[in-house]
């Protein structure tokens, strides 16, 4: 049988994170046109604002937008991604998402960032895990605040 051990890093257990802990993620993520334009179009969003070039241009477009806006759940997802090293390697559930929030427009060439906080713990239903909540924000290169969600994680405990 193989040491699933070795296969991940040897921290982000249950008893590796404390409540108020603020996690600064070491990667960020250019959002490009390629990954805005593909992944609405594979979901079906059928909103022009995230891929209609022409009726974008010149403030044609949707309400407050004057250019293509990056779908938020690329944003979201990406966010998310972003803190997985981190919040997610021992991870043996994912447990829910709520209090999402999309707050600021993502533009094809913005970078995001992550950053997460641990807002609460406590034990699992099995003796062998914890659940922790995060609470994960992206920000873009101006450190705006772009994504906000709250996540509830079971991961494994040592030993």
């Amino acid at each position: 049988m193989t040491d699933l051990s070795k296969l991940t890093s040897p921290d982000g257990y249950f008893e590796d994170f404390a409540e108020g802990e603020l996690i600064r993620h070491a990667r960020g993520k250019t959002v490009t046109e390629m990954d805005n334009v593909l992944i609405t179009n594979m979901v079906m969003n059928t909103a022009e604002g995230h891929f209609n070039a022409h009726r974008m241009q010149g403030g044609q477009g949707h309400g407050v937008f004057t250019d293509r806006v990056v779908f938020g759940g690329i944003n979201l997802s990406m966010v998310i991604g972003l803190a997985a090293q981190d919040t997610g390697e021992q991870a043996v559930a994912e447990l829910g998402m709520t209090g999402i929030r999309l707050s600021h427009p993502v533009y094809h060439g913005d970078t995001l960032y992550a950053f997460s906080e641990v807002i609460a713990k406590e034990d699992g239903a099995d003796p062998a895990t914890g659940i922790v909540t995060f609470r994960h924000y992206g920000i873009n290169q101006d450190d705006k605040l772009c994504v906000t969600a709250d996540r509830r994680v079971a991961l494994r405990r040592r030993g």
